[in-house]
């Protein structure tokens, strides 16, 4: 079914990936680089720390994408084998977790409303039993408070003033499953603030598994969630995600435009941020004038907002991922024929992959405050 070139060009990919992630978890773990000088050059030792991040990180990812594989393979639905997308900005100096993620392409039609439920909510509960399993074990062997001192030094000299001599802070941002674990299996004396968590190979693999797990449970378009959706709600799915994409854009826009910003800033910052929101409805099947009257209704409805609550913020981080959603990817599921009843087994799973998308969301994952 696969040619060799199929899978050498598969085990590369891989292995490229595996070391890019190594790279950027040296980096983000134990700030050691390739590109650094003294203390902070990346070593063999350190390079074969730093998979602790890697391995657990890209092995949630494979088996993720392992379970959308191999249920497409069952269903006789043609596919690739996983892509891995490196991803390491290192030399340039730019902060990366080491890879874009991983895909499988669909190569044969699908034409069973089962078949996308089946082949989309795999990969999500494949990958979050074994994130759970390695949160787990990442809060069940912390190691001794002591232990972020061999990672910053400079927090036991008496004279360091913490975050005062930092430009900015930085810190992942929580949510229900992840802080639910840290409550039940944690010891509250070894439990590291958000703020330093990064450093903590098993929880910042673990915390990213659930970051991706929860974007592809999203109940929009062609994601994972969207085809859970599409299985449980087949006449609704047009308008589930549709709605899904106004809150997400909506709360990723919050603060965006103020009444309270400088008035030159405004002429040209509304109608940019305006046009934006137009283009991020470009593939939602909706007519030009329904296109502008929710870019308009959205942008008017955070700038009320803001006016009444002037310190609320959304996330703009997630504006990158909307743009992508909307304009590239779409709102939209292919349509297959008939809308058999789902059997209540995958019924069940497909509220699990809800609820699992509940637990794993952070509404602001990752958190840069200037100082």
């Amino acid at each position: 079914m696969y040619s060799k070139k199929d899978y050498l060009r598969h085990g590369i990919l891989f292995l490229v990936t595996l070391i890019s992630t190594t790279l950027a978890g040296s980096e983000w773990v134990y700030g050691k680089s390739v590109l650094g000088t003294g203390d902070g050059l990346l070593t063999w030792e350190y390079f074969w720390k730093s998979m602790a991040f890697s391995v657990p990180f890209i092995g949630i990812l494979l088996i993720h994408e392992l379970g959308h594989f191999f249920t497409a393979i069952y269903h006789k639905v043609k596919c690739t084998l996983p892509y891995f997308i490196p991803g390491w900005l290192g030399f340039i100096g730019i902060p990366t977790i080491g890879t874009f993620g991983a895909v499988i392409r669909m190569k044969g039609f699908v034409n069973s409303r089962k078949k996308f439920f089946d082949i989309g909510v795999a990969g999500p509960l494949a990958g979050f039993v074994i994130a759970f399993l390695v949160l787990i074990y990442g809060f069940v062997t912390l190691p001794e408070p002591d232990y972020i001192y061999t990672i910053h030094p400079e927090y036991a000299d008496p004279d360091f003033h913490g975050l005062e001599e930092m430009a900015f802070d930085f810190e992942l941002g929580n949510n229900l499953l992840f802080w639910g674990l840290g409550e039940v299996f944690a010891d509250p004396d070894r439990m590291p603030d958000m703020s330093e968590m990064i450093h903590y190979p098993y929880l910042f693999a673990g915390f990213l598994a659930l970051f991706f797990t929860a974007l592809n449970l999203l109940p929009i378009g062609q994601l994972d969630g969207g085809h859970v959706v599409f299985g449980l709600f087949p006449k609704r799915h047009k308008e589930i995600s549709l709605l899904a994409y106004v809150l997400f854009v909506g709360y990723a826009g919050m603060g965006m435009i103020s009444p309270y910003s400088d008035v030159n800033d405004l002429m040209l910052w509304i109608p940019l941020y305006i046009g934006f929101l137009f283009i991020c409805f470009a593939k939602s099947g909706l007519t030009l004038q329904n296109r502008v009257t929710l870019a308009l209704s959205i942008s008017a409805f955070q700038y009320a907002l803001a006016y009444f609550m002037p310190d609320l913020q959304g996330y703009q981080g997630w504006l990158f991922y909307a743009f992508l959603l909307g304009r590239i990817m779409g709102l939209n599921h292919p349509e297959v024929a008939g809308l058999k009843e789902l059997d209540g087994k995958r019924k069940l799973l497909g509220w699990v992959a809800i609820v699992i998308f509940i637990l794993c969301f952070s509404p602001r994952p990752f958190i840069f405050t200037e100082l």
